[in-house]
């Protein structure tokens, strides 16, 4: 699918705003604190149901709405490329309940007029979302990593995030059976955990799998972009450690070659992965009780990202870092187009800076090969004049986009 139209109303500081998508590459140029970024989020918005930035709807809701009786906000996005166009709708309307003062929004989703839920709009605008501040997926906590994976997976497969959502359900259970066993004083339990056990080890095992293919798919191809990016000095590897196939070194490698694919039904290596998942737990069946939660699982493992066998985090320089996290980035617009059999949507925010000529230059020919990206800056020369040529170039200011005609 392609991103044809952009209608938003109340949505941070656009008050209304309707924009056509008629070029492959879109460059939206400003000054900070414009509106750049809240035109990305609005996109990602409408893909996933859920923005990058903003913890509850009523922060993306524009303050000028709320001098109106009943504030809203409204984003649409018409689609084209497949048998029929697609039309997006998300509607945020002030509830009547509040908590302290504080406003609450209920939030409606609809696909082609029709109501639906925020697990039915997932996948129709696959996107790719890059921001300055994905610099910590390489540099911050594994947690960020995690739910990187996670958002990445559940564009692409409906049946991890149906899986994901079980496995945090049973997550909690299972932790607070933990705490009220060490209350209790029981540092076994096994009757009473062996229940939440067998679902941990069978939606967990399935969340393990799914994420090491990804990471295999990710890792050839964010080499090959890095490759690009660095003039061919530099390599970058991907490393996805789990305490579960970490336990046995022979038995995570042959996991890694027999990987089967991202989607689809889940592959044989699951069966050798609920093993490990259930010995693993047997060994720290008291140590989880005294600490009052889950050890081992898919909710601890992390990603490493490492380059001339040095960890990036540790050793690796801002550009570096900068530079790993985009070819990440660019590898899952080729991976997601694979699996998907149509590309996602590019979504880059200030993505210049930080870098040098070189690296500059050779992203810009890589954006060349891109079906439709959208790419934010605040410098003009930041871009070639050849490159600028080729995309439709805008400018905003306070909330309002004017096109510039070469």
């Amino acid at each position: 699918m392609r991103l044809q139209r952009l209608s938003l109303t109340n949505f941070r500081n656009f008050a209304r705003l309707t924009l056509d998508f008629p070029r492959p590459i879109t460059l939206l140029q400003g000054d900070n604190a414009q509106g750049k970024t809240n035109l990305l989020e609005a996109i990602y918005y409408l893909a996933t149901s859920r923005s990058p930035r903003a913890s509850t709807e009523r922060e993306v809701v524009n303050w000028l709405a709320f001098k109106e009786p009943l504030p809203f906000a409204r984003l649409e996005a018409d689609l084209a490329g497949a048998d029929f166009p697609v039309k997006l709708e998300i509607i945020l309307t002030r509830q009547a309940n509040q908590t302290n003062n504080v406003p609450r929004f209920s939030k409606q989703i609809r696909i082609n007029g029709v109501a639906r839920r925020a697990f039915d709009l997932v996948g129709h605008l696959p996107v790719v979302l890059f921001l300055p501040q994905d610099i910590h997926l390489v540099t911050g906590p594994p947690a960020g990593r995690r739910r990187y994976l996670d958002a990445t997976l559940c564009q692409m497969d409906t049946a991890y995030c149906r899986t994901l959502m079980d496995y945090s359900r049973v997550l909690t259970q299972r932790n607070a059976l933990l705490r009220d066993l060490r209350e209790r004083g029981n540092r076994q339990g096994g009757e009473q955990l062996r229940f939440w056990d067998e679902q941990l080890v069978t939606l967990g095992s399935r969340l393990t799998v799914r994420r090491a293919a990804l990471l295999s798919a990710l890792d050839e191809e964010a080499n090959r972009q890095h490759r690009v990016l660095s003039g061919g000095r530099e390599r970058l590897r991907l490393r996805y450690t789990s305490g579960i196939t970490d336990r046995l070194p022979a038995a995570g490698q042959q996991l890694a070659l027999d990987l089967e694919g991202i989607v689809g039904p889940p592959s044989a290596d699951v069966d050798q992965v609920v093993a490990l998942f259930q010995e693993g737990l047997d060994a720290l069946r008291r140590r989880e009780v005294a600490a009052g939660m889950s050890l081992l699982g898919p909710h601890r493992d992390d990603v490493r990202f490492l380059s001339e066998g040095r960890d990036l985090q540790a050793y690796g320089s801002r550009g570096q870092q900068r530079t790993a996290t985009l070819a990440l980035k660019l590898a899952e617009v080729a991976v997601m187009g694979r699996e998907l059999g149509q590309p996602p949507l590019l979504l880059l925010d200030d993505i210049m800076s930080e870098l040098d000529g070189a690296r500059r230059q050779a992203l810009l020919t890589l954006l060349s090969s891109i079906p439709q990206a959208i790419v934010t800056a605040t410098d003009w020369e930041d871009f070639s004049p050849a490159f600028r040529a080729q995309a439709r170039q805008l400018r905003v200011v306070e909330g309002r986009i004017e096109e510039i005609v070469a």
